[in-house]
């Protein structure tokens, strides 16, 4: 509810109390039930929104809003599996830019991937991975936070890297989840979990150099998303169909979902 405040006022649309905003859905969740999935893989979808209501049009605040939640019964991301996706890395178009709202949850962010992705899909692409700046920084993928695991060219030692947050990416509640697994199960093991610059050129050598592990993309829907393949200026990476890392943060993340493992990020409706 904290990234959802931070987006509404960056377009000057009101703040809400976020506890009390789970107290409301915990309540709509006991009167509709009977809508939530039992089966594995399945479960009751819901986006917290708000939208300006004010009567009339003009460039400016709303004088009222509406708050609302969608809430869908739904089936597993991937219909046909748990697949590993193909990237064109996209340099021709930009999705967010220091400064703009690239890093707000708004529907304003989604209109403008839609047409690099159908051109990347008329190619045989599944997903754009955009790429910023003249360095080609990596950023995002599709519409998920990106995540590559390579091994340091000096010492060899396992790396997570992912994007910092500087205004090109969403600072998406899964990378965060990601980030802390890591922190916690992860870096005790030798790894190290980054949050830095890093460009594809740098994602191309690791692979060329056989230090690229593997890549996946983490979000709400899919939790993640294993990259099988990026091309780039003729080149193409190849990784695993899913990799053991990104194996294991589905595990993780899954196992909290679904009340497995108690942890302080679960909330328990009351009875």
């Amino acid at each position: 509810m904290a990234r959802l405040n931070k987006s509404s006022a960056r377009i000057a649309l009101p703040t809400f109390d976020g506890d009390a905003m789970i107290e409301l859905i915990s309540k709509f969740l006991k009167v509709d039930e009977r809508f939530i999935p039992d089966a594995r893989g399945y479960s009751l979808y819901l986006r917290p929104t708000m939208i300006g209501t004010q009567r009339t049009l003009g460039v400016g605040p709303p004088a009222s809003a509406l708050l609302y939640v969608i809430a869908s019964p739904v089936g597993p991301y991937y219909p046909t599996g748990f697949k590993a996706v193909s990237l064109e890395a996209t340099d021709y178009a930009v999705r967010a830019w220091p400064g703009g709202v690239g890093d707000k949850k708004l529907g304003a962010n989604y209109a403008p991937c839609i047409v690099p992705q159908m051109q990347a899909a008329s190619r045989g692409f599944h997903q754009n991975l955009w790429l910023f700046g003249e360095e080609e920084y990596v950023t995002e993928v599709g519409t998920m936070n990106l995540f590559a695991a390579i091994k340091n060219k000096e010492t060899g030692q396992p790396e997570l890297l992912t994007a910092p947050l500087d205004g090109t990416i969403l600072e998406g509640v899964t990378r965060d989840s990601v980030l802390a697994l890591a922190r916690e199960r992860l870096e005790p093991k030798g790894w190290k979990v980054l949050e830095r610059k890093f460009t594809m050129k740098e994602l191309a050598d690791a692979a060329d150099e056989g230090r690229m592990m593997e890549v996946f993309g983490a979000g709400t829907a899919a939790i993640v998303s294993p990259v099988r393949r990026i091309s780039w200026k003729g080149t193409t990476t190849e990784n695993e169909e899913c990799g053991p890392i990104t194996g294991q943060v589905k595990d993780w993340m899954e196992s909290i979902q679904y009340g497995d493992e108690d942890h302080p990020w679960s909330y328990k409706v009351p009875e």
